[in-house]
This record gives structure tokens, sequence and C-alpha cells, in this order.
């Protein structure tokens, strides 16, 4: 993919892993600089520690044990994007930070995907996309939906049926009217994920779960799918690949920003 709106060239930053609020910040501080003029279009791969959890932007922080993970050392962090709670332990999440380009939100999700299936079948991932889009509002209101790992939006990648990626996008809005994108997502590299149910606020037990049944049903990693450990250096590199080659494009490696 060439995008002729893009006038700088492609960064990409492995920065590791760092605390949840820390993540969070580097993401809104790229796409901002960005908005201003200041940055350039940037994939940032990363990983979490302390353990996360996330939450989407209008998401209750009273749906989760704040006690039971102030004691278990896990972090609460809220993401500037939409979505649901996600666990962050052994994954690999990516930042994507870009011109819009006057796409829309659907296009630029399909062009990301594209980038990672192209990484994941590089690692010999036979993956796909979900093709049906869920009627969020209805799903959102209901308890058992507050995993992210619940569901599979359109362009979502799957491995036979199962998510493997959640992904959130956010639009920031400059006076000329032309948008930058901010969209990061969780690729599963081990089952820890689904720990999510247990440290949960709720009060009955068949809601939790029913959680931890969808988390075991309709989520995968990408341990499972390739049937061996996989490391996050590996996946790294795999997935830098994969935008490299589909998008046509050569990084700039940075190690800071």
């Amino acid at each position: 993919m060439n995008d002729p709106t893009v006038s700088s060239p492609w960064r990409y930053l492995n920065s590791g892993l760092l605390p949840g609020e820390e993540n969070m910040r580097r993401d809104v501080a790229l796409a901002e600089d960005l908005v201003h003029g200041t940055g350039s279009p940037t994939l940032r791969v990363y990983g979490w520690k302390p353990h996360t959890i996330s939450l989407g932007y209008n998401q209750r922080r009273h749906d989760f044990d704040e006690e039971r993970c102030r004691h278990e050392g896990i972090d609460i962090v809220r993401r500037p994007t939409g979505g649901r709670a996600i666990f962050h332990a052994n994954e690999l999440t990516y930042c994507v930070v870009m011109e819009a380009g006057g796409r829309s939100i659907q296009d630029v999700y399909a062009e990301i995907s594209n980038a990672l299936v192209a990484g994941l079948r590089f690692l010999g991932a036979q993956v796909e996309y979900a093709i049906a889009q869920p009627d969020l509002p209805h799903l959102y209101r209901q308890q058992t939906s507050i995993p992210c790992f619940a569901s599979s939006s359109r362009y979502e990648i799957q491995y036979e049926g199962k998510k493997l990626v959640g992904s959130a996008q956010r639009r920031y809005t400059r006076e000329d009217g032309s948008q930058v994108v901010l969209q990061h997502g969780s690729l599963l590299l081990g089952p820890e994920h689904r720990r999510l149910h247990s440290l949960l606020n709720v009060d009955d037990d068949a809601v939790t779960e029913t959680i931890l049944s969808d988390l075991k049903s309709k989520t995968t990693e990408l341990s499972t799918v390739l049937g061996r450990r996989v490391e996050f250096a590996e996946t790294a590199a795999a997935i830098k690949h994969g935008f490299e080659q589909c998008w046509n494009i050569v990084f700039k490696e940075v190690h800071s920003l």
C-alpha cells in the first residue's frame, strides 16, 4: 500500500515490556504528534509489565475487582479507543498511527488486517478474517460482553473461527478536516488472557462461568495455532515483515520516540 497523503517515512519501534499507563501515553503521543505535524506514521509493538487490564474508552472500571487486582499486582488502565476489556499478559500489542487519507474506518481495519495476516502467515499461521459484523450496541448491554475477545468484528483475525487478534480504532481530526488514525490491538501468544473472568466484580457465578466458557470456545492463541511456544521477538519481526511486504514500505527502525 503506497499512500500519497503520507510525506514522512514510516517508523518502526519495538518498545518491549512497559506499564499500562505508559503504553497508552505513548500511543496517544504518537497520534497527537502526527496531528500536529511533528510526527511520522509509525508501527509500534510492545508488551505489558506488569500484567494489565485495559478498558475501552466508555467501559466501567467498576466491572473489575480493583482490590484483587492491586493485591495480585495487576494494573487497570483505560484505552483511548473503544471496544471491551482485555487482560494483557502473554501477547504482542501493535499500534499503527497513520494518515486516514479519506479512507473509512472499515477500509483501514481491512488494510491493517491484511498486513497482520501477511505477518502471521510468514510464521506459518493460516489465519482468516471474521466476515460477520455483530450488533455491538446490543451486545455491549449484556454483562457477558465485558471481554473484548467474547466476539469478533468484521476484518478481525481468526483461526478456525476463533478470535486471535482484537483491535480498536480512534480518529483524530485536524482543523483542516483531515484525520489521523490510531489503531491498536492484541495478538494473543498464549492462553493467559482467559484469566480475565477471575478478576471481575460480578456476584453472579453464572455470568463469570459464561464469560470463561466464551473465552475458551471463541478465542485462540498463536502457540496453539502453531503447536509450539511462540516468542515475542519472533512475532514482532514477522509482523514488521508483513507490513513491509503487504504495504510496500521500508521502515526506519527507531529505538525511542
